[in-house]
């Protein structure tokens, strides 16, 4: 790489920009492979999870990244199941509002509060983040659209109506400061 010139780099970012261009494609790609197959113990996948904790922002009067966020909070199941939350802020964190990227970075270590003393864990953990601008937005949509959203029962919409919301943010240029706000925090509706 440090042979490289500025016309080899040109070129490459010229040559990516089709590639960048599909990482909608890829992301909804991967959501329906997590449609695939229920997780052992779950009565429901991981696809429809996402759905039900979207539809139930959407139903909330939620914004397009609140929507997505939770659309995608999960994302990085398949690949990272022990730092899920982190690996699915990373994908969605270049496109989104800096406090949505926040959640789903810890949604994971707020959910504890649900189970974590079902093995012996510290359910109180989030604590640890209670003087962050973003706690209150984390415990809000782990208790409105995560935490509540493994209903097999519960009247979700289809990932088609997703969609254009997905491609919407995915096209967006990444790490503009108008869209990521860092520091900003709008909370839940």
């Amino acid at each position: 790489m440090k042979d490289g010139t500025k016309e080899d780099y040109e070129l490459l970012e010229k040559l990516e920009k089709p590639y960048l261009a599909l990482t909608p494609d890829r992301v909804l790609d991967e959501l329906r492979r997590q449609g695939e197959t229920t997780l052992e113990g779950y009565r429901i996948t991981r696809l429809q999870h996402g759905l039900q904790s979207a539809t139930r922002a959407e139903n909330d009067g939620a914004d397009l990244d609140w929507i997505v966020g939770a659309l995608l909070h999960d994302v990085g199941d398949g690949l990272a199941p022990q730092n899920h939350d982190r690996f699915s802020a990373e994908v969605i964190r270049p496109f989104v509002r800096w406090e949505v990227a926040w959640v789903v970075e810890h949604h994971g270590i707020f959910q504890m509060l649900y189970y974590g003393h079902h093995y012996g864990w510290d359910r109180n953990a989030r604590d640890r983040f209670k003087d962050h601008p973003c706690f209150q937005s984390c415990a809000d949509f782990c208790e409105r659209w995560d935490q509540s959203s493994f209903d097999p029962d519960y009247p979700m919409k289809p990932l088609e109506h997703f969609e254009p919301m997905v491609r919407e943010v995915f096209a967006r240029k990444a790490y503009d400061p108008a869209v990521i706000r860092e520091g900003e925090v709008v909370g839940l509706p």
